[in-house]
């Protein structure tokens, strides 16, 4: 699996729920509220301040490893 900006927040838990740790880390703490199930990568990151390319890059490094 490649992460993509454009996932939504629950496509990418529902892929791997071990990635919920860097949502976690970036303060995103409702990870199964509506909003955040339903919002892209790129919304998530823009809501807390995160860039977004620096986040999918961690996360596909991360998977990659796996």
């Amino acid at each position: 699996m490649t992460v993509n900006k454009d996932m939504t927040i629950g496509e990418i838990l529902d892929a791997d729920m071990d990635i919920a740790p860097f949502f976690l880390n970036m303060g995103m703490h409702c990870l199964g509220c509506p909003s955040a199930r339903g919002e892209s990568l790129e919304q998530a990151c823009m809501v807390h301040g995160v860039d977004a390319e620096q986040m999918v890059e961690e996360i596909n490094a991360y998977l990659a490893t796996k």
